[in-house]
């Protein structure tokens, strides 16, 4: 019987031990995110100032670390942390000592997302466009200065025996935080699409973003106009380099980044030519509500859904044009969202609070990014664009539908006199101009395919060929 006590209070004694040592959570935790087909792998870093828990947030596939989390809480296994900055939120409960099961929610949408000390190992996938050295030219990695106080870090690919006046593009990135490559989805676009121009005998700079990967200052209180600032940056750094400069001077902008070729080119003199890849025609308001509409019926929404959710829409986007004040933008989007929550309870997740969901859905209408990009009329820059023109789209884009976007893109560069304009819309391919079944941003992934050889040769060809 002694026996029996001695055992029953060591397990006592080794549980309550456990109890101690599992409600300290400081440190490093490791999770995978999976988000329409792709993987990013998040990683939370947590320590103890007196009683409170501070906490910050790294992305190591997007290059982006210690992300502020704003409120962090544990107690009783519970975790609970908010992102203002991203508009997000993680509940989790800590299970063992080495393991936290969770919920990732932002912006209204809610993923699975377990926590482990373990860290995990980037998954390489190796698509069969992608190059493999060694390459028939040359490859230099290279720094120069951005639009602000800070380097933008990036590559420079040349043919082995460049011709004097032979083109040289810059590639310009779509939205979001993107490196030199325009990672997405398990694809590399411009690593692909780099090579195949340097082969053909152009000269390429891709480089990342401000803000990722290797490059400095700040991407989340950017817009589209600082990110023009820094295209006109790298022209500079090309015409800087006696080897660079008597090339043929070009942009290359896929989606957003089609939207800041122009810009950029009203404010230098320096750039020959413009190629638009998936670029918009329209307003940021009118792409929006375009995406709304596709991606919903690519998802498989019913009619009566979308028209309800372009119903919702077009009210944020009414309050957005009333109220440029972002104090009283927010206090009347938070009336509109708390009247839809009525109506529609749905909309957030069950075990969050109205207080936590209007948390993570408003500051995403409040950044500068948003409010510029809403507002903002391609048609604008377009008319002053004096030089050759490529605008490119795939017929089955869900992101920059082709049909709307390249007549807008056309009529604008003709309203300005422009007579050096291409158009050219290529059947079957999506935004990535990957050759797709439906268009739907869930088949990014799982096609193996990165971009089109067509489309590639065809821009290539196009440049070759300028007078």
């Amino acid at each position: 019987m002694k026996k029996t006590k001695t055992l029953f209070a060591a397990l006592i004694l080794l549980l309550t031990s456990y109890g101690l040592y599992a409600q300290d959570i400081s440190g490093k935790w490791h999770g995978l995110l999976k988000v329409q087909g792709t993987e990013l792998r998040i990683d939370f870093n947590f320590n103890k100032e007196g009683e409170a828990l501070k906490a910050t947030l790294d992305s190591p596939d997007q290059k982006a670390f210690g992300i502020p989390v704003s409120k962090a809480s544990f107690e009783d296994s519970q975790l609970f942390l908010e992102l203002t900055a991203l508009g997000a939120q993680y509940e989790g409960e800590l299970f063992s000592k080495d393991s936290i099961s969770g919920t990732f929610t932002q912006r209204g949408m809610s993923f699975p997302l377990n926590l482990s000390r373990k860290e995990i190992a980037k998954t390489l996938v190796k698509r069969l466009q992608e190059p493999v050295k060694p390459y028939p030219y040359k490859e230099e990695f290279v720094s120069f200065k951005g639009g602000g106080d800070f380097e933008l870090a990036g590559t420079l690919t040349t043919p082995f025996n460049s011709t004097k006046g032979a083109p040289l593009v810059i590639l310009i990135t779509g939205s979001g935080p993107q490196n030199r490559d325009e990672e997405f989805m398990g694809h590399k676009p411009f690593f692909v699409l780099a090579d195949q121009l340097t082969r053909a005998g152009i000269s390429v700079l891709r480089y990342d973003d401000r803000g990722t990967g290797g490059s400095g200052g700040s991407f989340h209180q950017s817009t589209s106009l600082d990110f023009a600032k820094d295209a006109a940056a790298a022209v500079e750094f090309v015409k800087s380099r006696p080897d660079l400069s008597h090339s043929k001077i070009g942009l290359a902008g896929h989606s957003e980044g089609g939207l800041i070729a122009p810009v950029t080119a009203t404010y230098t003199d320096e750039v020959d030519f413009l190629v638009l890849m998936a670029g918009p025609g329209v307003s940021g308001k009118e792409i929006l509500l375009d995406q709304t509409k596709l991606i919903g019926k690519t998802s498989g929404l019913s009619q009566t859904d979308l028209e309800v959710d372009m119903a919702f829409a077009k009210k944020i986007f009414n309050v957005a044009e009333t109220y440029k004040d972002m104090s009283q933008r927010k206090e009347e989007l938070s009336r509109l969202f708390r009247e839809e929550l009525k109506a529609r309870p749905d909309l957030k997740p069950a075990k969050m609070s109205e207080e936590e969901f209007l948390n993570a859905q408003l500051p995403q209408f409040l950044s500068p990014w948003w409010s510029y990009f809403i507002f903002h009329e391609p048609k604008e820059y377009l008319k002053k664009v004096a030089v050759p023109v490529l605008a490119i789209n795939g017929s089955m884009d869900v992101q920059v539908p082709a049909e709307r976007n390249l007549k807008a893109i056309e009529h604008a560069l003709q309203d300005g006199g422009n007579k050096q304009v291409t158009i050219k819309e290529f059947k079957g391919l999506n935004h990535l101009f990957q050759e797709c079944e439906t268009g739907a941003m869930s088949e990014y992934e799982k096609i193996d395919q990165t971009m089109s050889p067509e489309v590639m040769k065809y821009m290539t060809e196009w440049m070759l060929n300028l007078k």
